[in-house]
């Protein structure tokens, strides 16, 4: 009998227990063996195993397959039946299967909600290291004297112009990719991006680094606002106070003076993060008109040395894509030129990689990762939802409408020279939102050549003139930009030479002079004649000046008398047009001058 287990027969198993009747509360388990008990043998009858046993763990799971309330199960101690008439077990057993369904629902429920938490924890982590990478600069140094932001157009959308500025600062890892030991930081490329409202069509403008600008007061480490500086080369105001940074605010100053557009976000692109952002994106394809050789890439070697760039299409990523955009030597004439027009090319392969990856998150988070540690921003773009957002906005740009050129120029000795009036049409064209072949960007129609608006014609003549033989220099006396384009334009019509354009000594003339030189009387009132309201002046310099006044401006659309949005430009100059490339141009055209 020790073997025995209880239930494992259709006889009474109660002896098993300590409370059995006739046991006695003396009954011990070392009792000797009762022989008044039927020997029971070990191995259970088949007829036991016909018959299921009821209650517990079993029924349960039969109550769960549908037949545990059906079954008539022999009762034990105390006449513990199970029948359809009771029914207590089955209850029993079917609420443990709710609960077991409804255990396995909240297992479900808080997976899940784990998950989304580790999702939320890891998009969270993301964003802290994004925005934990970023620098900005403060707007303590952008001048005060700004020109109007650009007008939404019948839409609501604006157009937005954005200063890329490429640092060659050499500072921390900065010193290893540029190859140099100087400090301070320098620029060799600047571009302003221009997004038109309708956010299909964009123009980067690259700014030629050797070309003679003058540069307005700026903001100096000391507090301290420096004098205008005359005649200069354009890339010594982002070295404004020789610091490893650079001066951003005084290149965007910069900037602005000289196209009479106002930047809406600053964005420095340091050698480290450059160099980043082309492996993170796979490495960019470019193309290159023959060999280039270790001696190209540093004239100072002395020799050939060995080759690192073969002739034609190939991809570079790192270090050889800094190296390639910086190149100068080996290719045409070595000037910077050439170098903007592969920095244009470059950039137009990066915008065309990036697109083509579309929103892989294994490209956009390194990509984004590289970008925010490499960029130094104003304050209006100092967040990672700042940038994403703006980033977001370009998202419709058509490869074949983004445009890259270099303004009109020309080789002024060793240096470069804008070439006015036809920049200014490039500037006018900008601010009034024109795409580079006159269209409307906000989706107006565009001005017929054969009648043009009459906004954008310059006041009319009280009387006939014939500029024929007569020089004149034009400039611009307010702060309302674009009108020395615009009178160019009308006295070029009228026959005149204009022989300069630019802004005067001072903005502040409320109306418009002629200035004259010895013997220039009469041709200046010819000059006068076109511009209602115009007096003239003698002056000791040879030559005749036009300075435009607040009248001039009101007459012609200016914003400078509180009135209408400025006038829609004429055509862009053939000029603009030789220097433009596509963003889905062939890689190997327009890479080298000279």
């Amino acid at each position: 009998m020790a073997g025995q287990r209880a239930g494992s027969s259709d006889q009474d198993a109660g002896w098993w227990r300590d409370d059995e009747p006739g046991h006695g509360g003396d009954y011990r388990d070392d009792a000797p063996r009762r022989d008044d008990r039927p020997a029971v043998p070990r191995r259970r009858s088949d007829h036991h195993d016909d018959l299921p046993r009821t209650g517990g763990r079993a029924e349960a799971r039969r109550a769960q397959q549908g037949r545990g309330a059906g079954q008539a199960g022999s009762g034990g101690h105390g006449g513990r039946g199970q029948g359809p008439a009771d029914g207590r077990g089955a209850g029993r057993a079917a609420g443990r299967g709710r609960k077991k369904k409804r255990g396995r629902k909240k297992l479900v429920a808080w997976i899940a909600v784990g998950s989304l938490g580790l999702v939320v924890a890891a998009a969270g982590a993301v964003y802290w290291q994004l925005n934990g990478n970023i620098s900005s600069f403060g707007d303590e140094g952008v001048s005060k004297d700004r020109p109007a932001g650009a007008q939404a157009d019948a839409q609501g959308r604006v157009p937005v112009n954005v200063l890329l500025i490429g640092s060659d600062s050499r500072a921390g890892a900065n010193k290893d990719l540029g190859g140099g030991e100087d400090g301070g930081a320098r620029s060799d490329t600047t571009i302003l991006l221009h997004v038109y409202a309708d956010h299909k069509h964009a123009v980067g403008v690259s700014f030629p680094r050797d070309a003679l600008v003058d540069i307005p007061p700026c903001l100096l480490p000391n507090g301290k606002w420096t004098k205008q500086q005359t005649g200069v080369m354009f890339n010594s105001a982002f070295s404004t106070g020789n610091t490893d940074a650079g001066n951003p605010a005084c290149t965007q100053n910069l900037v602005e003076k000289l196209t009479g557009i106002r930047v809406d976000h600053t964005m420095v692109v340091n050698f480290e993060g450059f160099a980043s952002m082309t492996s993170a994106v796979g490495g960019v394809t470019v193309c290159l008109p023959n060999d280039i050789h270790e001696g190209d890439l540093n004239p100072n070697l002395g020799h050939k040395g060995k080759l690192l760039y073969p002739k034609g299409i190939q991809k570079v990523e790192g270090q050889a894509a800094l190296d390639y955009v910086r190149l100068r030597h080996g290719i045409g004439d070595g000037s910077d030129v050439g170098r903007m027009r592969r920095q244009q090319a470059f950039l137009s392969s990066l915008i065309k990689e990036v697109k083509t990856k579309g929103m892989d998150p294994t490209t956009l988070l390194p990509l984004a990762n590289a970008a925010t540690k490499s960029l130094t921003v104003d304050k209006g773009l100092d967040s990672a939802n700042k940038l994403l957002s703006f980033g977001l906005s370009l998202k419709d740009l058509d490869l074949h409408d983004v445009k890259f050129l270099t303004p009109p120029w020309r080789f002024d000795k060793e240096r470069i020279a804008l070439v006015h009036p036809d920049v200014d049409q490039l500037w006018a064209a900008l601010k009034a939102d024109r795409t580079l072949d006159g269209e409307d960007a906000s989706g107006g129609a565009s001005p017929s050549p054969a009648a043009p608006t009459t906004a954008a014609a310059a006041p009319a003549p009280a009387t006939p003139a014939s500029g024929a033989g007569i020089r004149v220099g034009v400039y611009n006396g307010t702060t309302t930009a674009g009108l020395s384009t615009k009178a160019a334009t009308a006295l070029k019509a009228a026959n005149f030479t204009v022989t300069s354009t630019g802004n005067a000594s001072s903005q502040t003339h409320a109306t418009t002079v002629v200035q004259y030189g010895p013997g220039e009387k009469a041709n200046a009132q010819t000059v006068a004649a076109l511009f209602p309201g115009a007096t003239v002046e003698s002056s000791t310099k040879a030559g005749i000046s036009l300075v435009l006044g607040k009248d001039y401006a009101a007459a012609a659309g200016g914003s400078a008398a509180g009135g209408s949005a400025p006038a829609a430009p004429g055509p862009l100059p053939s000029s603009v047009a030789k220097e433009t490339r596509s963003a889905d141009d062939d890689p190997c055209s327009n890479v080298s001058f000279g």
